[in-house]
């Protein structure tokens, strides 16, 4: 069969896979539809296989790595979830207190990529919290489909009590120096924004291409955003005006980067969608946002 080249598909298809991972289709429908834009033997299949994530061959940060102390813990989150376990890494031996950070999933779940940003923030010296919003559901089931589809089950507003429980998990965690921080991506880029308006505290937001606030709670936020976005990304990019205006009427500290021709998801190591280029110049714009505005 041809190998199929990230360059060579149809803008079209990647619209159709984020339709079909954020639920807007079915599997079949997405097979069906970007069956129209197979050429030189590639089968629809194919191209989906080519979309989906692969964890194991792009991990930059694997478990175990002896830069860093890891564990799973559980923690209290009696508005959400009740048990909530995620992983915490940070610098191997560290005896000073480190910033806090949340590091929010996409719609799946905890699964092995959002664990590895997760660790290269605990290399980056922060005392980094990676919440499964999963765990009253059995945790990540070892798939993005079958994650997608437990997600689906929770309240959202529920998982953002969950994460929202993270925050005060690290804030009172004795490595912790009492500041903390949050970044999130797609699901998670909203619950980042989210957090923003729901923790009066909160030092630092980092949205990836995430859902915006409603306006109405633009007042509410006091936390600085960092804000970024993948030009490709139309669906989520509509929300950006309406929340910039929000932004800049109630005096609030935002900047926001658009990455040129990046799809949504560009940081994602894992897809074709990622920008490599893009992903790298947005992953140090967060350790030095977070650096300026959660160290001393």
């Amino acid at each position: 069969m041809k190998e199929i080249k990230k360059e060579e598909l149809d803008r079209e298809v990647f619209r159709l896979f984020d339709h079909y991972v954020h639920g807007g289709i079915s599997r079949r429908t997405f097979l069906d539809r970007v069956s129209q834009y197979t050429v030189g033997g590639v089968t629809a299949a194919a191209i989906l296989e080519f979309l989906t994530p692969k964890y194991v061959a792009a991990q930059q940060v694997r478990a175990g790595d002896s830069r860093l102390d890891e564990e799973y813990i559980e923690y209290a989150s009696p508005k959400g979830g009740g048990t909530i376990r995620g992983l915490l890494s940070s610098p191997v031996g560290n005896t000073t207190k480190l910033p806090g950070v949340v590091v929010v999933h996409e719609n799946r779940g905890l699964n092995p990529h959002i664990e590895d940003v997760s660790r290269r923030a605990g290399l980056a010296s922060f005392l980094a919290l990676a919440p499964d919003a999963l765990t009253p559901l059995g945790g990540y089931p070892g798939n993005d489909d079958a994650g997608r589809e437990l997600q689906a089950k929770r309240d959202r507003d529920e998982m953002l009590e969950d994460f929202i429980a993270a925050a005060d998990y690290l804030k009172a965690h004795p490595m912790c120096n009492g500041n903390v921080g949050v970044v999130g991506f797609c699901f998670g880029g909203y619950i980042s924004n989210m957090m923003a308006v729901r923790i009066p505290d909160l030092k630092a937001s980092v949205p990836f291409y995430g859902g915006q606030a409603p306006v109405e709670d633009v007042p509410k936020i006091n936390a600085p955003l960092l804000l970024h976005y993948a030009e490709l990304d139309e669906r989520v990019n509509a929300g950006w005006p309406a929340y910039e205006e929000a932004l800049k009427e109630h005096g609030k500290t935002y900047t926001a980067h658009m990455y040129p021709g990046a799809e949504h998801g560009f940081h994602n190591d894992t897809t074709p969608r990622y920008d490599e280029a893009a992903a790298k110049l947005a992953w140090q714009r967060t350790v030095d946002f977070f650096n300026q505005h959660m160290r001393g």
